[in-house]
């Protein structure tokens, strides 16, 4: 018996030896939470997780780090830099956001990025090239292995990419694959922007084409921009992962190489969840990112009795309390009855007690204005409908809709009132909405065919200031109640 165990430790034994581990980890969707939220996530978290793992890590991130606080609004995205640069990123991606403060003030964002930012298929309109500091991928030997991680920026700009275009990802994505492929890569990463649980518009992303056209040659995607944790997912022999939003969580990929030959065997993840109680906080990256705060916005405007839900809170509705209240005072601003709201512009819930101008700012970080036009029965019916995707993509007020599900859960039957009665195709009703969404930016695309003379700004103050205003009032703010795009048997 002795001597089968020993044979058989002397065959398993070379096994483990030919196997080499290397980690990568992987964040997305930053959008400058520096700063932990309810005792969960922020940089000092992230860094207490990597200075407690394996050493000669990799870490990546998917884009969307130049806009989303106030820290990154006021500073044009250079303090997301420099958090960045502090914590040592290898390389990121492009994504919408970068483009918040519009193209001219683009370059200045990548110029002073420590590491490569990689956009396989962003060039400048130009010259046709890629732009400054911007390159297709990057090499990087880490514990002794050779890692080429390839970048697809966003293709759907916040702001016009004014003297850059996009070509398509996957061509983009097989011509840098041709160059990496000549320098003997042992694994190959893609960095993306875009997500394979992006659920918007019932479309499928083209992440899972990598796996139907690259399986082999490709070995783990990681992705972004909807904001979801996808761990472990695998397609054709290509792990794909995805790691949330605002530093809340971190993705730990453990890739295996064969030791012998440096080639890729296997890889795995796992989400760290970077709850402060147990994974703690590093004491010199706690000192640095209080460097970046920004002065004089942790002053209370105002409390709430209870904390506004910018998710729905009920599975047979899809409006949710803070959604509502937001699109309710842009309502009463314009002095109309029907308004909309993006809810992909709601970005974290309001909290419980005492808000604060950063907490306005987490919750709303853009400058839109209120705009009012005018718009046929036939026209807000489509929008309507089209905005499930399968989940509803704007909140509405002064509208009830009722709606019903097959078994598949798809959305079927949809009934939209005002006042009670079904809206009348010919008849015109004024509505108002973000300027964004007026403009035609993102899924308010339909409201790119209005004339720009038939949409009026209704004043200065922004959804932001509105929502200031409405809180010192000194009346404490309470949920507003859900229901008014319900499911019905």
């Amino acid at each position: 018996m002795k001597k089968i165990s020993l044979l058989l430790a002397v065959l398993i034994t070379p096994l483990f030896l030919l196997a080499k581990t290397t980690v990568v980890y992987h964040t997305s969707d930053t959008h400058g939470f520096f700063f932990p939220r309810n005792g969960v996530g922020g940089f000092a978290a992230l860094q207490s997780v990597l200075k407690n793992g394996p050493k000669n890590y990799l870490l990546l991130d998917s884009g969307d780090f130049a806009n989303g606080t106030v820290e990154t609004s006021k500073s044009k995205g250079l303090k997301a830099v420099q958090m960045m640069n502090k914590m040592g990123y290898d390389a990121t991606t492009l994504g919408n956001h970068e483009f918040d403060f519009k193209a001219a003030n683009f370059p200045a964002i990548v110029e002073a990025l420590d590491f490569p930012m990689l956009a396989a298929n962003f060039f400048e309109a130009d010259s046709q090239k890629y732009p400054p500091h911007i390159l297709p991928y990057t090499i990087i030997q880490r514990n002794g292995v050779k890692f080429a991680v390839i970048g697809l920026g966003n293709r759907t700009p916040t702001n016009p990419a004014n003297g850059y275009y996009y070509s398509k990802p996957l061509v983009a994505l097989e011509n840098a694959l041709s160059e990496v492929e000549k320098q003997n890569p042992d694994v190959v990463i893609v960095l993306a922007h875009d997500s394979i649980a992006d659920d918007k518009h019932g479309t499928k992303s083209y992440l899972a084409d990598i796996a139907k056209q690259f399986g082999g040659r490709v070995h783990i995607v990681m992705g972004g921009h909807a904001h979801k944790l996808v761990q472990n997912r695998k397609m054709n022999g290509v792990l794909f992962v995805e790691s949330g939003c605002y530093v809340n969580f971190v993705s730990k990929v453990t890739v295996e190489t064969d030791d012998k030959t440096g080639k890729f065997v296997s890889a795995k993840s796992e989400i760290i969840p970077l709850i402060i109680a147990k994974v703690g906080e590093d004491k010199k990256m706690k000192k640095f990112v209080e460097t970046l705060r920004e002065p004089n916005m942790d002053t209370p405007l105002g409390t709430t009795t209870e904390i506004l839900a910018k998710h729905p809170v009920r599975e047979d509705q899809l409006d949710s309390p803070l959604n509502n209240w937001i699109v309710d005072l842009m309502a009463q601003y314009a002095g109309v009855e029907i308004a909309i709201h993006n809810n992909g512009g709601t970005r974290v819930d309001l909290p419980k007690g005492t808000v604060t101008k950063r907490d306005l700012i987490d919750v709303h970080p853009f400058e839109n204005t209120v705009t009012v036009l005018t718009v046929d029965g036939r026209f807000l019916k489509n929008f309507i409908k089209k905005g499930f995707a399968p989940r509803s993509l704007f909140t509405y007020s002064g509208l009830q809709i009722n709606y019903k599900k097959d078994r598949k859960g798809n959305i079927y039957d949809i009934e939209i009132l005002y006042n009670g009665k079904p809206l009348e195709n010919k008849k015109k009703y004024t509505i108002a909405t973000n300027t964004y969404i007026a403009g035609g930016g993102s899924e308010g695309h339909a409201f790119k065919n209005i004339p720009a003379q038939h949409k009026k700004q209704v004043g200065p103050k922004s959804i932001r200031d509105l929502m200031e205003d409405a809180l010192k009032q000194g009346k404490p703010i309470s949920a507003p109640a859900t229901g008014r795009i319900q499911q019905i048997d």
